[in-house]
């Protein structure tokens, strides 16, 4: 429904003068206007002898039946009345047999505006609940057909209707995928056969707003199963550079978590984690985790999953300790305090930047950030094996005193001091 359809225009002389109300027994005075008549009634009763509209006195106080007006309302009533049934009627979550046969129609029927709004109407059976996304999900050779819209687009000659349809198309493909059972099969229909498909995702991704944006991503990280399909994915012209423009402080917060989950999906290959760092990913990622507007647990968690990743190359590690070590300390300060899953990440960067590879700039970050000192804290904590002995071996590099360390750390927690 558009947002104007909420709204009745009613005709002005539908009206009665007085009540402002739709009349529902409209009559005339001698004067010629007409009045619904309870209205005219309470007028007259209260000792009034004048026509509200006009002022004029009146020389009698008879009603005619305005007939010819009342039979117009009735018509209009009548359509208004209709016309929100059908409205309701499409609005209402469609049945299992309605889509299957909507499902038939999608295949036979060639006219653009049809295909958009059968489509609308599948995408609103999907969004009602998990069973009707694993109904469709199911049908193989629906999802099939989804993805052959998606080939059918040439940016040149293709008409708008035909791209609305392919938005729609792909938004179905992004809300079912999670109900999709094989993922590998999926993800080899989109990019096969040519890199015809990715390039609709990432043309509609570059073009949509803000909910086309977040469906794109959704679906480009669904097909991202293996390391080839990830090159692939990373390397399709363009598209790394509209995933970091998506992540800018100034971008939806929503939007932000959606990029930071695909560039994870497609990060692990080591050729994709040079072609991020060469994007200045590192760089953004900072600027994410230093504002606290858009700082969010888990913009901070994907955050320092992204730098994990990143540290496990020379290039990424020169990046995260370099200019003043603003990354760094940054991973630092996110140590403590936000989530067990943050000091997780923070902890594996600083283990393999600092015992790893031992960056010299990365032990002067972590000492002028009170680094030590919360890496003591947080062994006294119930962390994981994993993490305990990250941290042990952070230690053993910078070699302190777990006393003068603690008295030196300035903080309003005394119960968690460890001593």
């Amino acid at each position: 429904m558009r947002k104007d359809d909420l709204y009745i225009t009613v005709p002005s002389f539908f009206r009665c003068p007085i009540s402002l109300d739709v009349m529902k027994s409209p009559v005339s005075l001698c004067t010629g206007v007409t009045y619904d008549r309870a209205s005219i009634q309470r007028w007259l009763d209260g000792g009034n002898n004048t026509c509200p509209a006009t002022m004029q006195i009146l020389q009698n106080k008879d009603f005619i039946p305005n007939r010819t007006l009342q039979r117009l309302i009735e018509i209009w009533s009548d359509s208004v009345r209709r016309r929100a049934s059908v409205e309701s009627a499409e609005l209402a979550a469609p049945t299992r047999d309605e889509i299957a046969d909507a499902i038939d129609r999608v295949k036979i029927e060639k006219e653009e505006r049809f295909d958009r709004e059968v489509l609308a109407k599948i995408l609103r059976f999907a969004r009602e609940s998990d069973d009707n996304r694993g109904f469709l999900a199911g049908k193989d050779d629906f999802v099939r057909l989804l993805v052959d819209l998606m080939s059918q687009v040439d940016f040149k000659t293709t008409s708008a209707a035909k791209l609305l349809i392919v938005q729609e198309a792909v938004k179905i493909l992004s809300m079912i995928r999670t109900k999709i059972s094989d993922r590998r099969r999926f993800s080899n229909l989109v990019l096969n056969n040519g890199r015809d498909r990715l390039t609709t995702i990432v043309y509609l991704f570059k073009t949509g707003n803000v909910e086309l944006k977040m469906v794109c991503a959704g679906l480009i990280e669904f097909i991202a199963v293996d390391s080839e399909s990830k090159v692939l994915i990373a390397e399709r012209d363009g598209l790394l550079g509209e995933l970091m423009k998506s992540i800018s402080r100034d971008s939806d917060s929503s939007l932000i978590e959606a990029t930071l989950s695909c560039l994870i999906a497609i990060s692990s290959p080591r050729r994709v984690k040079l072609s991020l760092i060469r994007e200045k990913l590192i760089k953004d990622l900072t600027k994410l985790l230093t504002d606290p507007t858009t700082s969010s647990v888990s913009v901070t968690e994907k955050c320092l999953k992204l730098l994990e990743s990143l540290a496990s190359t020379k290039e990424g590690r020169s990046e995260i300790c370099g200019g003043d070590g603003e990354c760094l300390k940054t991973v630092v300060k996110k140590l403590m305090k936000v989530s067990t899953a943050t000091t997780e990440h923070a902890v594996t960067v600083l283990w393999s930047v600092s015992y790893l590879f031992k960056e010299e700039k990365a032990l002067e970050a972590v000492t002028s950030t009170n680094g030590v000192t919360k890496i003591l804290l947080l062994l006294q904590s119930n962390c994981s094996p994993a993490v305990r002995r990250m941290l042990t071996d952070l230690l053993k590099v910078f070699k302190v005193n777990s006393r003068s360390c603690l008295s030196a750390y300035d903080t309003k927690t005394t119960h968690i001091m460890p001593f």
